[in-house]
């Protein structure tokens, strides 16, 4: 039976095409979404391009038809927007406006067809719910895929479900084994920048992080399994490591780590905070500091037969070596042979993934870490936020690696704490 669904704000938000998702249904629009894209286009960054860009699909339907009538989408649907409310109820938010409005829709009682409220806010889907309106959550990109994935096989055989990289353990030998049947030894407890991994998760991390054939990687595990720490240190040694050519040339095997979390969750801009950009950055990047500090303070590769203790963090960062950037200030940027970094990406759109990757120039190489169920921003969850879609999208893809690092590595105390508190 065919639906009709009432679509808020926030869904187009997340996802500027929505309305192309939703198969032959109708889809409405109330007035009052229209008004809160408008208010939102204006500016820089992730919120506002969304905003303009549903506007502009939204305008492109109108330009073939009567959109108070409704417009028949590609899908087969129909596409509406609507100005009536249901009379009566209180008017006091903008929620309370698209709520009344599905409200009205379905007291039309339109070729019987069920409305459906579909909104990422769980209050708006709260109160609905006490007038009696069905609502759901935008379902199109949730996945739980990731939770199949990302552990260390242990056995003979890999069962060569996936064609992405993963790592086997046979014996007392690690293996990593991509496409169908390759399979590749690893070398066990390799540390890179002086740091040492403290279990098998962290061994098999560091081989996918220095892998020339893996050229993105979604780390996930909860605070202190050495995510973000065993990224920096590989983008570092990799950044400062020479490759050998025929023209005896050496060569950088990448010219910069660069390193970007969201400042915030959606991807506000930091204009508000005081100070200068750096300034700006700090409370927000103090993690990465910390991670380099640890880094610095025990290096002892060498590369060219001389030792890599580099002064400070902030030598690195003031020599170019590593550079730190919010990810509002990505959109638009070419990044050719990068060492890139995506910090939290658990609090990223899916949107906001493809975004970053389609950034990546020639050479570049990308990691993503984040903690599935430490989830900042209201409209996300583990099974809709953009590193869960990423991995869905790339599980089949013999340049991807998925690792889901589950050992606390950070100190005995703050692992118990996470399985206490």
């Amino acid at each position: 039976m065919k639906k009709t669904y009432v679509l808020d704000t926030n869904v187009l938000i997340h996802d500027p095409e929505a309305v192309l998702h939703f198969e032959d249904n109708d889809i409405v629009l109330p007035i009052t979404v229209i008004e809160e894209l408008d208010h939102l286009k204006k500016g820089s960054g992730e919120i506002p391009f969304s905003a303009r860009h549903a506007l502009r699909l939204i305008d492109s339907f109108r330009e073939i038809g009567n959109l108070s009538s409704g417009v028949v989408l590609p899908s087969g649907g129909t596409l509406r927007v609507v100005f009536d409310e249901e009379p009566g109820l209180p008017l006091s938010t903008n929620d309370d406006r698209i709520i009344s409005t599905a409200r009205f829709i379905e007291g039309k009682g339109e070729n019987d067809r069920p409305v459906i409220l579909v909104s990422k806010d769980t209050s708006v889907r709260i109160k609905a719910d006490t007038l009696n309106l069905t609502t759901q959550d935008y379902l199109t990109d949730k996945t739980t895929v990731f939770r199949r994935f990302g552990n260390i096989t242990e056995g003979d055989a890999d069962p060569g479900e996936i064609r992405s990289v993963r790592y086997l353990k046979s014996g007392s030998k690690v293996f990593r084994v991509y496409g169908e049947n390759n399979i590749q030894i690893i070398r066990r407890q390799r540390s890179v920048m002086g740091i040492v991994p403290k279990n098998i998760e962290q061994e098999c991390a560091i081989d996918a992080l220095l892998a020339d054939s893996v050229d993105i990687i979604a780390l996930t595990g909860r605070a202190g399994t050495g995510k973000t720490l065993l990224a920096i240190a590989a983008g570092l040694y990799l950044c400062t490591k020479t490759i050998h050519k025929v023209s005896a040339d050496h060569l950088k095997k990448f010219d910069q780590v660069m390193v970007a979390r969201p400042i915030v969750p959606m991807g506000q801009d930091i204009g508000y905070l005081p100070g200068d950009l750096q300034e700006k950055l700090y409370p927000w990047m103090q993690p990465i500091y910390d991670n380099l500090d640890v880094i610095v303070g025990t290096s002892t590769e060498h590369v060219e037969e001389k030792e890599t203790h580099y002064k400070s963090s902030q030598y690195l960062i003031e020599t170019g070596v590593v550079h730190i950037e919010p990810l509002t200030y990505i959109r638009g940027r070419s990044l050719p042979r990068r060492y890139l970094i995506i910090d939290e990406a658990q609090n990223l759109r899916p949107l906001d993934v493809k975004t970053v990757i389609t950034r990546c120039g020639e050479g570049t190489k990308i990691v993503f870490t984040g903690d599935l169920e430490q989830i900042d921003s209201p409209f996300l969850d583990s099974a809709s936020n953009g590193l869960s879609y990423l991995i869905t999208k790339f599980i089949h893809e013999e340049n991807f690696c998925y690792l889901n690092l589950r050992k606390g590595a950070r100190s005995a105390l703050a692992e118990r704490a996470a399985e206490l508190l």
